[in-house]
């Protein structure tokens, strides 16, 4: 019997995840058949997959609790990958306080809370940071989603933004806007298997008096990137940091902080774009690590099971 393998992506991102098509024809090539399947769709039988693995689910940060609650039911049904630990540490940005306690080098973050005054937060965040700008953003985010850059004089803008987010429930994210993105970008890392694979460059995605987007992400402008030593050193760092072991994939986003130094921005280990078009052979990879991953789980036995 084949390996059958979901792929878990959601109805909003269908046709804009470019990194499908490579993976579906990796997976045929190794021989297992793969398919799309929308995490919310529940006429969707985990079952009979031997592994789900999260591909693009972009639109589950706005109603988490439904999300985590999928990767509860799926993961009695299948193997899923990354395992549901780390998918439920990573959906939060929380993990960026417990990424700094461990001395890793982080951007600055602050978080404000509901039912917090948000007024009393940012007069404090402002007093300790010092930054000309900052860049507010839900702790459960993805895609740049409801975040903007912001002026630190412009407190009335700043203000409306975070309680827009509080009086929804949401968590608030405050960062110092490191002004080196604007002509460095970010370096994204993939990592798959445990193992450096790739790197990309991002260029800068909050222009100055910029809206957050209304898409489902922002238009990014990426390009292909070697790594400097020092980021590649920080973000195996920051991995063997994790207490999950080696992951079937994770990526780490570096910027580059006032002293050119490289600082973690985010973690990007529950359903990161991978940029398999800007390294030949990554798809591959990737699925042969899975299928590894999956024929020494017991799903292949579990689905021909009667």
């Amino acid at each position: 019997m084949s390996c059958a393998v979901a792929l878990v992506s959601a109805r909003a991102a269908r046709g804009l995840d470019e990194d499908m098509p490579p993976l579906l024809a990796a997976f045929a090539a190794a021989g297992a058949h793969a398919e799309i399947v929308d995490w919310d769709d529940r006429a969707a039988d985990w079952g009979r997959f031997d592994g789900a693995l999260l591909r693009s689910a972009w639109d589950y940060t706005e109603r988490l609790p439904q999300f985590l609650g999928w990767i509860e039911r799926a993961s009695a049904l299948t193997m899923v990958l990354n395992p549901p630990p780390v998918l439920r540490w990573s959906a939060d940005k929380h993990y960026l306080l417990e990424l700094a306690r461990a001395q890793l080098p982080v951007v600055p973050s602050t978080f404000v809370e509901p039912p917090e005054d948000a007024a009393a937060a940012l007069e404090r965040f402002l007093a300790r940071e010092r930054c000309a700008e900052l860049v507010v953003k839900p702790a459960v985010g993805a895609g740049s989603r409801d975040t903007r850059r912001h002026a630190a004089s412009d407190r009335d803008e700043i203000l409306s933004h975070i309680r827009r987010l509080l009086n929804a429930r949401r968590s608030v994210l405050l960062q110092p806007y490191l002004e080196t993105v604007d002509h460095h970008g970010e370096t994204a890392l993939m990592f798959l298997d445990g193992h450096f694979s790739h790197a990309i460059r991002k260029g800068p995605l909050l222009p100055r008096g910029a809206q957050a987007t209304g898409a489902l992400f922002a238009a990014e402008d990426i390009t292909t990137r070697v790594p400097a030593p020092e980021e590649r050193r920080v973000a195996e760092q920051t991995l063997a940091s994790l207490p999950f072991g080696p992951l079937l994939y994770a990526r780490v986003d570096l910027i580059r902080d006032g002293r050119d130094a490289p600082c973690v921005l985010e973690l990007e280990l529950c359903e990161p774009s991978l940029y398999f078009a800007h390294s030949p052979g990554s798809a591959q990879r990737y699925a042969a690590a899975a299928l590894a991953r999956l024929a020494s789980d017991d799903g292949l036995s579990r689905r021909s099971s009667p």
